[in-house]
């Protein structure tokens, strides 16, 4: 027998979140949103989407509670401040952690949450708003099996792959191992660009021809969009690209992990889109 849709509440409209609350609704599961701007709420007027006035209102009327909002912060203040989720979930409810934020993050505040007979699972996204438009985001999920399973439907709304990759904190590693080498990536295509105009090729067709040869890659068709070079991807992704590079050097030194090449090539890139 089929199990009745979930009733999701989700927190974090921007351009990522939007669309995969977008897709949640027009799946049929009855939908909650909370924004502390209420001008990101506008878009959904019609919808079928209700409102709440706070995260615990929307908790209390929530079988599952999704988060993609910006950091750390972020996540704990809405999880567990005065009018935060756990004020307001049920016992047996669920917390997903879509934002990309430590590891330690999500183990702390599952330890918290099941003080509260509440679970989580941690389960950030990659791929952008164009895939959570299209329901191609890959999700990387990190927590028990049995509520992966539970969340399964919800994450394949917008996600595919939607892969369990282990107990909780596993999705948040497995997140910033790609975000580090895709910030690698966007130094190395950079520099290569950049080689190219020094020994006298014109940077625009060089990065017409690139993308469509062997050296192909999402960040060398970012940095080709943007002209050749970081300054525009600074812009709007240079501060989130090296918190993520500051947290896997923190995971890699507890652990006592190797600082290879990724990790130097990430950090200069990352460097570099801040402008330093």
């Amino acid at each position: 027998m089929s199990r009745p849709p979930l009733r999701v509440g989700f927190i974090g409209l921007g351009s990522q979140g939007a669309p995969m609350a977008r897709r949640i609704i027009a799946a049929g599961h009855e939908t909650t949103l909370w924004a502390r701007r209420p001008a990101t709420l506008m878009p959904f007027a019609g919808s079928g989407a209700r409102t709440a006035a706070s995260p615990a209102e929307l908790a209390t009327v929530s079988d599952l509670v999704c988060l993609c909002v910006v950091d750390d912060a972020d996540v704990e203040q809405v999880v567990t401040g005065p009018d935060g989720v756990l004020a307001g979930l049920r016992r047996g409810g669920v917390i997903a952690v879509h934002s990309t934020v430590h590891p330690e993050t999500c183990r702390r505040l599952e330890t918290s949450a099941r003080t509260c007979g509440v679970l989580l699972m941690d389960a950030p996204v990659s791929g952008g708003g164009r895939a959570a438009d299209q329901g191609s985001l890959v999700v990387m999920a990190g927590g028990d099996s049995q509520v992966f399973a539970y969340c399964r439907p919800v994450f394949a709304t917008y996600g595919d792959p939607v892969v369990h990759l282990g107990p909780t904190g596993s999705g948040q590693l497995a997140k910033i191992l790609n975000n580090l080498l895709f910030t690698a990536h966007l130094g190395l295509a950079a520099d290569v660009l950049g080689l190219g105009a020094a020994l006298g090729l014109d940077r625009a067709a060089l990065s017409r021809v690139l993308p469509r040869g062997s050296a192909a890659s999402f960040a060398l068709d970012r940095v080709a969009d943007a002209g050749g070079g970081l300054d525009r991807i600074a812009a709007h992704a240079g501060s989130l690209l090296a918190k993520d590079v500051r947290l896997f050097a923190e995971i890699a030194d507890r652990a006592g992990a190797c600082d290879g090449t990724v990790l130097r090539e990430a950090a200069l890139a990352a460097l570099a889109a801040m402008g330093r």
